[in-house]
């Protein structure tokens, strides 16, 4: 057995460029010629070859913490393992793990990313959570790594919406966070979500669907209200148009004048306008007719029905919600900069309206006047939740929808003709 002061005074014999020196079960003390020390662990490998475990320098690992780590190897191969691969799975993992390390992403970096790949494929670009994020996201926790984010990190993403008041905002935030990071566990970059279990009841609350239906009287009223809101008269026409089609706002504002064909009387809605890129035709009614007529007389040197200022491409989705919204603030909300000074111009008794609730109250008339369900579903363009139905019935419901828009008109006419408010 090799002691501290053989260890201390061991010595290359001449002309030799190292020594190997047997300290039993395994354990070698390896001396080079310069006078370098180290121990090394010697074994056979299931090949029959000798391989040698470097198990440290001396005196930086001592004798005693040698042979006690010789014990430990010999005890291990007793039970089957190979040291020497034990050792190189462990250098493989840590490999792995500083690699990994490395590779971390940010939250800013995990969005671009989940912006490239999937957000692209939204119709608007992933514009709308862009904005969001750059807002109220990013600013928060947009350099921490997304592997370190916690619940308590997103909680106060999201009391920070709350707290000035969006709660709506907070609940389609912590949507898009759970997509986001959905997407980084699916790849891999987190192993764990920081949105689970989050709720909305827990953020913004429960959201309740909206029920605005404009009465008959309200009708009659906005007819008189409009022209006094200080509208422009391609706003006021939006308004009817949306009314007689059942059409969402989004689908008006992206259209072109050559899929508007005022001699057959039918607007194609193409897929990509469409909220659920499903293509789409509305029937136009007389009713409708006119303020497409309205409109072209305005507009009739641009593609778009409703251009831009720069006239290169459509205004914003927005404008016409906003301009309406504007129109309706309470006293307590004051002006806005900027933005309308008729505040309450368009202010109805059954409350806040917005341009969605047109369509809402478009399919409501058109049931009043004895409409079916289905038919309405269809001239809404909803999509069939029935599979079996989607897959098999292919009616298309053309003359019935055509009826229909040809009612809704019609109404919309008499209410509109007892004030003489037809544009």
């Amino acid at each position: 057995m090799l002691t501290d002061r053989a260890v201390k005074t061991a010595k290359v014999d001449p002309g030799k460029s190292s020594k190997y020196i047997n300290g039993g079960n395994g354990l070698y003390l390896r001396v080079l010629a310069s006078g370098a020390r180290s121990w090394v662990y010697r074994m056979k490998g299931a090949d029959g070859k000798t391989r040698w475990l470097d198990l440290g320098p001396y005196p930086s690992v001592s004798l005693l913490q040698a042979n006690t780590e010789a014990n430990i190897l010999k005890q291990k191969r007793r039970q089957g393992i190979d040291p020497i691969e034990e050792l190189e799975a462990k250098k493989a993992e840590e490999a792995a793990a500083k690699a990994k390390l490395a590779a971390r992403l940010t939250v800013d970096q995990l969005f671009e990313k989940w912006m490239a790949i999937e957000l692209v494929q939204r119709k608007d670009e992933g514009q709308e959570v862009k904005r969001a994020f750059e807002k109220d996201v990013l600013p928060i926790i947009g350099k921490m790594f997304a592997t370190e984010v916690t619940r308590a990190d997103v909680a106060a993403v999201l009391d920070n919406v709350v707290q000035r008041g969006a709660r709506r905002m907070a609940n389609r935030i912590l949507t898009d966070l759970r997509q986001m990071f959905g997407f980084a566990y699916v790849r891999g970059v987190v192993e764990h979500d920081p949105t689970h279990r989050t709720r909305k009841s827990d953020v913004g609350g429960k959201e309740a669907e909206r029920d605005r239906v404009l009465s008959d009287a309200e009708l009659r009223q906005l007819v008189q209200l409009l022209p006094q809101a200080k509208l422009s008269k391609p706003t006021e026409h939006a308004v009817w148009i949306a009314l007689a089609t059942a059409c969402r706002i989004g689908e008006l504002l992206r259209a072109r004048w050559e899929d508007v064909n005022l001699d057959t009387c039918e607007w194609h809605i193409p897929a990509e306008n469409s909220k659920n890129a499903k293509a789409h035709t509305v029937y136009v009614s007389s009713f409708a007719r006119s303020h497409f007529e309205a409109l072209k007389l305005i507009n009739h040197n641009s593609v778009w029905l409703y251009p831009d200022r720069a006239g290169n491409s459509h205004v914003c989705v927005k404008t016409v919600t906003k301009q309406i919204g504007d129109r309706q603030r309470k006293p307590e909300q004051g002006r806005m900069s900027h933005r309308a000074t008729t505040t309450a111009a368009l202010r109805l008794p059954g409350g806040k309206w917005t341009p969605h609730d047109l369509r809402r109250t478009a399919a409501t008339i058109m049931a009043s006047l004895g409409v079916r369900p289905d038919v309405i579903e269809h001239c809404l363009n909803h999509t069939e939740t029935n599979k079996v139905k989607r897959i098999y019935q292919r009616h298309d419901y053309k003359e019935e929808q055509k009826a229909a828009w040809q009612m809704l008109g019609e109404r919309l006419e008499v209410l509109g003709m007892a004030v003489g408010a037809r544009a």
